[in-house]
């Protein structure tokens, strides 16, 4: 599946930007592998890195009147091997995140996904999916925080 997303005012399209996510459904051959990029970098969950790669250099920024955005490399610490079979139970990933997520309770830090980031991920997944099933433009209504499909709202 391929999406695009069109970012800004719905009355002024030459305003916004766009984001394209593309995703694909295969068997295991190869072994699970994700990347999540950004315009600071990219999040590899097969190397466990974070790094700068695809983020937006000097260059490219100053075109756009922005600052350059490179996240610094680092990697993640997975304890164990990831379970990617159906029945995962606890696996490592799944565990690090609770604790990051019960380390910040306690310390009132912000933690690596706050749960904003999941719910505009959310957003994005529910209108992919409106899209894909009614074939129409979906939008986003802010004021009321619904999905649009066609100008109606849209229910599963």
């Amino acid at each position: 599946m391929t999406c695009v997303f069109d970012y800004g005012p719905l009355d002024d399209p030459s305003s916004g930007f766009q984001v394209t996510f593309g995703s694909r459904n295969s068997n295991s051959a190869g072994g699970t592998k994700e990347i999540y990029y950004s315009n600071g970098g990219e999040l590899n969950l097969l190397t466990n890195q974070v790094t700068p790669n695809g983020g937006m250099p000097e260059k490219e920024a100053a075109v756009m009147g922005l600052k350059p955005n490179l996240l610094e490399t680092s990697k993640l610490e997975v304890p164990a091997e990831v379970a990617t079979s159906a029945n995962t139970g606890a696996d490592a990933i799944t565990t690090a995140h609770m604790r990051n997520w019960l380390e910040c309770i306690r310390s009132r830090k912000q933690p690596h996904a706050p749960v904003e980031a999941g719910y505009q991920h959310s957003i994005a997944t529910i209108m992919s999916n409106a899209a894909a099933r009614t074939g129409e433009r979906v939008t986003f209504d802010e004021k009321t925080q619904e999905v649009m499909a066609g100008n109606k709202v849209f229910h599963l």
